[in-house]
């Protein structure tokens, strides 16, 4: 099963030509690929998958996803692994 995690646009910027952003999930910040939507800017809600946003949320749905979701298992999760891989088959 894949899982999309909403996180905000903290900030935005160009890498090798990529447009790339630093978004926070629930406290914790990762570096994600902005390449695949059109406009994002700093205060927008994504949802990533696997270190890319794949589509933009409104603050409401990200709330509404954050009380769904175990917050305090998410957060432990992406505390645990600073390098934000993704556990092997």
């Amino acid at each position: 099963m894949c899982l999309s995690i909403p996180g905000e646009v903290t900030a935005i910027r160009r890498e090798a030509g990529v447009r790339m952003g630093d978004v926070r999930f629930a406290g914790v910040v990762r570096e994600v690929c902005l390449e695949c939507l059109g406009e994002v800017a700093i205060g927008d809600y994504v949802l990533v998958h696997v270190g890319f946003a794949i589509s933009r949320i409104d603050r409401e749905e990200a709330e509404r996803a954050y009380r769904e979701l175990d917050v305090a298992q998410v957060e432990s999760e992406l505390a645990a692994d600073p390098a934000g891989s993704e556990p092997g088959p």
